[in-house]
């Protein structure tokens, strides 16, 4: 933890000087400030999006040993996106993963993994567990899709404990949003001001089905959810590829997922990322 002192102001400790000489006291000398202390991320992954920076992620192809390999080859992702959203709840073949990965790795690290589990709409009872499951296992982020409400958030927020930034401003673990619903989308002012979130995702591929195929109603959402970010301060994630991932750092989404390498390259060398 780093600490941040105000240093003394040169003017007072000329008068504090001249009057311990004096024998008198000085006037109207100004307080010194007490220390500021100045609280940290205690994740790099946490401490990118505190900073401000574009982030992006790749989806985990194939979720296996093998993926892992891939993933450790990918030297420009911040972090990799793991869904168990669907199918069994196998927490077990993504610890595979992770452990190849980083043997693959080498001296260059694992990335971070977060972990999409299954909507909280499902069964409210199971988050919690299933969130700890996956702190265990190490994954840095949690992934909760189809948010509908300020409750939903809530809940989430709530799961990942004391490690959850920026709850805790020195928090290890974020959590991000997925916005996929029409009813998220109505509500999706609520869900963004709830106190401890760390991204939104406007789930473009989610909203489509929501829409019916309407793409300007879909767009709509999106621009709803991205407009509620900036107006809150929090940052606001979305899918994208080549063709329109620059325009989406132009609107002012932060976070990436994607499945093209090549995304993650030109998204790189856009505005917003200084490595």
């Amino acid at each position: 933890m780093s600490k941040l002192t105000t240093p003394p102001i040169a003017g007072a400790a000329l008068m504090v000087a001249l009057a311990a000489c004096s024998g008198g006291e000085p006037a109207d000398s100004p307080p010194v400030a007490e220390p500021v202390e100045v609280l940290h991320p205690g994740s790099e992954l946490a401490a990118r999006i505190a900073n401000g920076d574009v982030v992006f992620g790749a989806f985990a192809r194939p979720q296996n040993a093998e993926g892992g390999v891939v993933a450790a080859a990918n030297r420009e992702t911040d972090f990799i996106f793991y869904s168990l959203e669907t199918g069994p709840w196998d927490i077990a073949t993504m610890g595979r993963f992770m452990a190849s990965m980083g043997e693959a790795s080498g001296d260059a690290g694992p990335h971070p993994i977060t972990l999409r589990i299954p909507p909280i709409r499902e069964d409210r009872s199971l988050v919690t567990g299933r969130v700890s499951e996956g702190l265990t296992a190490g994954v840095e982020g949690v992934v909760f899709p189809h948010v509908e409400s300020a409750e939903d958030a809530e809940l989430a927020v709530a799961s990942l404990g004391e490690r959850s930034w920026p709850g805790n401003p020195e928090g290890d673990v974020i959590n991000i949003l997925l916005i996929e619903d029409q009813v998220g989308v109505e509500a999706a002012r609520d869900i963004v001001a709830t106190p401890g979130v760390t991204v939104v995702i406007p789930g473009p591929g989610d909203l489509r089905r929501a829409y019916e195929g309407d793409m300007e109603a879909v767009e709509a959402a999106i621009q709803t959810v991205l407009a509620a970010c900036v107006e809150l301060d929090v940052p606001c994630g979305i899918t994208a590829g080549v063709d329109d991932i620059e325009m989406r750092i132009e609107q002012g989404f932060k976070l990436f997922i994607v499945t093209q390498a090549e995304a993650i390259t030109r998204g790189r060398a856009a505005p917003g990322r200084e490595d």
